[in-house]
C-alpha cells in the first residue's frame, strides 16, 4: 500500500492549495479550515465555510416541511430524524417534550438546521397555527390514512413519535391527520429514523419533482 493511501481515503479536503498568500478574500470562509482542511461531511460548494456561513445559504432555499419528534425517553433515534431532516433541508427541526436529546446521529448536521423546542404537542400546534401549517402525524394507528396515496400540503410539519411507543395521545389530539406508511412484514411498526426518511421523500416527490400520488 503506497504512503498517500490513507489521504486518497480521507473525507474532504487538505489545506488551502498555495497557503495564506492564496486564501480567498471572502468572509464565508473559516481561516482554521483554510490553513488545517476540511474534513467535515458537508458539500464541496461548502468546503471551507464557516458553519454560519453555510446556514445563512441554506436560509434562501429552505423546504416548506418541518419535522418535529417526540421526546420523552431520549429515543437514540432523534438525531437519525435531524440527519434526514438536514438533507431536504427543511425549514425547521422540532424537539416536543425533554429539551435535551441525544445528538449522535445527527453527526454534527443539527448546526445547519433551525431547532426548536416546545414543551409539549400543544405548544407545537400552536407555533404551526400562526404560521398557517398544518401538523400531520406519522404513524401507524387506527385510523390514520396511507402516506402513500396522501397528497402533501408544501407547507406542514411532520410529526413523528418514540421507538416502541409511538405518538402520545397529546401529540394525536393536535394532529390533522396521521399518516400511516405501508408494512407488510411482521413488525407493527419502522423507528422514527426510518419513518422520517420514508414521509419527506414523499414530500420531496411531491414539492420537488411534482409527482402527485395516485396521478
Amino acid at each position: 500500500m503506497g504512503p498517500d493511501a490513507d489521504d486518497e481515503r480521507a473525507v474532504g479536503v487538505g489545506p488551502w492549495p498555495g497557503g495564506r498568500p492564496a486564501w480567498p478574500d471572502d468572509d464565508r470562509y473559516d481561516p482554521e479550515l483554510l490553513e488545517h482542511g476540511d474534513r467535515r461531511n458537508v458539500a464541496d460548494r461548502y468546503r471551507y465555510w464557516l458553519v454560519e456561513a453555510v446556514r445563512a445559504d441554506l436560509d434562501r432555499s429552505r423546504a416548506g416541511v418541518h419535522v418535529a419528534v417526540e421526546n420523552w425517553r431520549h429515543d437514540l433515534n432523534i438525531g437519525s430524524v435531524a440527519r434526514t431532516a438536514n438533507a431536504v433541508n427543511a425549514g425547521g427541526f422540532h424537539v416536543v417534550g425533554h429539551r435535551r436529546w441525544n445528538r449522535r446521529g445527527a453527526m454534527v448536521t443539527d448546526r445547519y438546521l433551525h431547532v426548536h423546542h416546545h414543551d409539549d404537542a400543544a405548544a407545537l400546534a400552536s407555533w404551526a397555527a400562526a404560521r398557517g401549517m398544518p401538523v400531520l402525524g406519522v404513524d401507524n394507528v387506527s385510523g390514520a390514512v396511507p402516506l402513500e396515496t396522501t397528497d402533501l400540503p408544501e407547507r406542514v410539519v411532520l410529526l413523528l413519535g418514540q421507538e416502541g411507543t409511538g405518538l402520545t395521545a397529546g401529540a394525536l389530539a393536535v394532529c390533522e391527520a396521521v399518516l400511516a406508511i405501508h408494512q407488510a412484514g411482521s413488525t407493527r411498526s419502522v423507528n422514527a429514523g426510518a419513518a422520517a426518511a420514508v414521509a419527506l421523500h414523499a414530500w420531496v416527490r411531491r414539492h420537488v419533482f411534482g409527482q402527485v400520488p395516485g396521478a
